[in-house]
This record gives structure tokens, C-alpha cells and sequence, in this order.
């Protein structure tokens, strides 16, 4: 009885290391998805133009480098202008980064986001376009871009919305 008690468990600890090994084997999943962008914050200066803080978010299992982006910024039915910027920055697995692009709005998205500030009103937005970023030792992608949000004035800091 002793022996076959001896044989279960070495049976056991053989099945019990088998999984293990099995397990060490796969690897984590490299999964590539479609990155997100939305603007952070938007400062208005006293010369009129903008600072854009475009929060750049990677949702894949892997790090990758964000080569470029081209966003149309619109508020309400008013293109406000192109966020364009080259960042050529890593982000990593599921993490966030922000990129501060500078902006000269057109005049009608100017006067809306200065009645939103003087009205203490939040005002819609949205953003469309493409990021190109390339996946960890893989080749550059192409990824459409398309969010609509709003932005709020921040309580305290004149000129800014969030």
C-alpha cells in the first residue's frame, strides 16, 4: 500500500512539473491594438495661439514607438486647425504619454474656445485623423484616429481647458 502511496505522489509531482514547464514555455502574447489620443489640456496664450496636450495612450501588450501623428481638431463645426507633431516616443505596454504641440487656430475655433472660457462652459471637440507608430521589432503602422469629447475650464488656471 506504502508503494503505491510513493508512485501517486511521484506521479503527481511529475504531472505538477510537466504544467510548469509547459506553462514557461508560451511566452507572453505580443498583441498589437489600436492606439487612442485625446487632448489633455488646451492653453490659450496672450497671443492668441494654443498649447495642445495631446495624451497619447498605447492599449498593446508591447512597447511601440509613436513616429508621427496628424489630428484635424475641431470644436463644435469649427476646424480649429492640424496637430501636427513627429514625437518619435516609446511608450510602454498599456501606459500613457503626452505630447505638447503648439497650435494657430483658426479664428472662428479661437472665438468659440474664448466664449466656452468667458461662460465658464465646457465645449465639445473632436479629434480625426492618423497616428504612425511602430510595434516593438516590427515594421511602422498606420492608425486611424477618431474621439469626440469635451473639455471643461479649468477651476484657477485662466486660459486653460481640461
Amino acid at each position: 500500500m506504502k508503494a503505491m502511496w510513493g508512485l501517486g505522489r511521484v506521479l503527481g509531482a511529475m504531472l505538477v512539473m510537466g504544467l510548469l514547464l509547459a506553462a514557461c514555455t508560451s511566452g507572453p502574447v505580443r498583441r498589437v491594438s489600436e492606439p487612442s489620443a485625446r487632448l489633455q489640456q488646451l492653453s490659450v496664450r496672450a497671443d492668441g495661439s494654443w498649447s495642445a496636450e495631446v495624451r497619447i495612450e498605447n492599449f498593446s501588450s508591447i512597447p511601440m514607438r509613436f513616429d508621427s501623428l496628424d489630428l484635424a481638431l475641431q470644436f463644435g463645426d469649427e476646424l480649429a486647425g492640424h496637430l501636427l507633431a513627429q514625437p518619435a516616443i516609446s511608450i510602454g505596454p498599456e501606459s500613457a504619454d503626452v505630447v505638447t504641440i503648439d497650435l494657430k487656430p483658426a479664428a472662428a475655433a479661437k472665438f468659440a474656445v474664448a466664449d466656452a472660457l468667458a461662460g465658464g462652459r465646457s465645449i465639445a471637440y473632436s479629434l480625426e485623423g492618423r497616428i504612425d507608430a511602430t510595434p516593438d521589432e516590427a515594421k511602422q503602422r498606420s492608425f486611424d484616429i477618431k474621439r469626440t469629447s469635451a473639455l471643461s475650464p479649468a477651476p484657477g488656471l485662466p486660459g486653460v481647458l481640461r
